[in-house]
């Protein structure tokens, strides 16, 4: 079986946003205060990535892509997996918006939630106020 990498990725990198925008995902916010990105590769090449913005115990997952020749692997459930476990502890609830239905994400434990009740943190990241628009279906995961 071939080992995979989970690794701090750096928000400035070309790599990683080539990667969020041919998934249209946004990337007008990247390199904003409290965010961290990661990165899952194997020996072979770059697998995809994904963030986390925030520093309280409410954080947001964003910019969960997998490069389109590594999609229907598992790998986007491995991310978010390796995401929760480094945050595990530190982090109460993970908050995310997503575009598409959001079953993936339904699927790995998080339940809609009402936008109007987000924390005030993550109702102020520009994810929340400008990014991902009215219509992007929030959904919130307790690590507890």
């Amino acid at each position: 079986m071939t080992q995979v990498y989970f690794s701090e990725a750096r928000h400035a990198d070309d790599v990683l946003r080539l990667a969020l925008g041919a998934a249209q995902l946004p990337t007008d916010d990247l390199g904003g205060p409290d965010q961290m990105f990661f990165s899952l590769s194997d020996d072979e090449e770059l697998i995809g990535f994904i963030g986390l913005e925030g520093s309280g115990t409410d954080r947001l997952l964003r910019s969960l892509v997998v490069l389109p020749t590594r999609r229907g692997k598992g790998y986007g459930r491995m991310l978010v997996e390796r995401l929760e476990g480094v945050a595990d502890g530190a982090v109460e609830r993970l908050h995310l918006l997503t575009s598409g239905t959001g079953e993936f994400f339904r699927r790995l434990g998080y339940t809609d939630a009402d936008r109007d009740a987000a924390p005030a943190f993550i109702a102020a990241t520009a994810q929340f106020t400008s990014l991902c628009g009215p219509r992007a279906t929030y959904l919130v995961k307790d690590l507890g």
